[in-house]
């Protein structure tokens, strides 16, 4: 049995994901209290139609449940269950512009003892325990629920294989760090196309910035160490079963010099990975609404 536990804080999109799950077929149940995840694995192994199932747990959890969290992932482990948690996440500002566009509200205001940022706070802490179980973290910030439903399908859905996904994310410093980041350079240092008033308007996915920067000197060193760095640690990363690698590269704007190396590094990473994709957040972002 495939367990897929969709976790994160209120506003983040696990009802998305929830149900791009159930669209690919995963027998799929929202909010379900934690303590009856064992008893639902037990269930599932008398039937022969739950063999994927994908569940949502939040805050909204008895606390106790949530702090025994990592003794029931033992438990169904133990039990020969294949147990993958995705834990989502966003900004705080994303999470308020959220819930002040849909007027809905937050969960654990509805006592009315706590403000709408103090929840969100809260909730944060509350569920330590499922984010530190995650196999998967997702930053949807900057993602759209299109794009949300598609990278739950890519990392969560696609078929098991020996060697880890490796993303190469472009973004930019002036809208944030990805939250879901494992490896971040920052190429700022790095000669700045945006001074050529000609390539201003371009992106580093345009043969005239990318001959710009190509005949400089430190992006072709700092390419060079961030691959030699990969190549020598990516064995350790496999070993220690990690399925997901986001290394993200940032630049000012993340127009010109990020999008160049992630482009670069994925295409020399493809020919040595089965797995690689290479994403640029901020050429078109689009953020999640609902």
């Amino acid at each position: 049995m495939q367990l897929v536990i969709i976790s994160g804080r209120s506003g983040s999109g696990k009802s998305a994901a929830l149900h791009a799950l159930e669209d690919l077929g995963y027998y799929a149940i929202d909010n379900l209290p934690a303590g009856l995840l064992t008893p639902l694995a037990q269930q599932a192994a008398v039937q022969n139609n739950l063999s994927r199932v994908a569940v949502s747990i939040d805050a909204r959890n008895l606390s106790q449940d949530l702090n025994h969290f990592p003794n029931i992932m033992q438990e169904l482990t133990a039990d020969g269950v294949d147990v993958l948690v995705v834990y989502l996440n966003a900004s705080a500002k994303t999470l308020m512009e959220r819930f002040s566009a849909t007027r809905r509200r937050h969960p654990l205001t509805r006592d009315g003892k706590l403000s709408l940022s103090e929840a969100i706070e809260q909730e944060e802490q509350l569920l330590i325990p499922l984010a530190s179980s995650a196999g998967i973290n997702l930053d949807t910030t900057r993602l759209s629920t299109h794009e949300l439903r598609n990278t739950i399908a890519e990392r969560v859905a696609r078929k098991p294989q020996q060697s880890p996904t490796l993303l190469f994310q472009s973004f930019g410093f002036k809208n944030g760090v990805p939250l879901d980041a494992d490896l971040i350079y920052d190429l700022r240092c790095l000669p700045n196309p945006f001074w050529d008033t000609s390539l201003r308007d371009k992106s580093g996915q345009d043969q005239e910035v990318i001959d710009f920067l190509a005949a400089q000197p430190l992006p072709q060193k700092m390419f060079t160490d961030i691959s030699h760095f990969l190549e020598s640690w990516l064995p350790n990363y496999k070993e220690s079963n990690r399925s997901y690698i986001t290394v993200a590269l940032g630049c000012t704007g993340g127009q010109h010099r990020s999008v160049y190396l992630a482009e670069r590094l994925g295409k020399h990473f493809e020919e040595q990975q089965p797995d690689v994709q290479i994403r640029h957040r901020d050429l078109s972002p689009s953020p999640l609404t609902s």
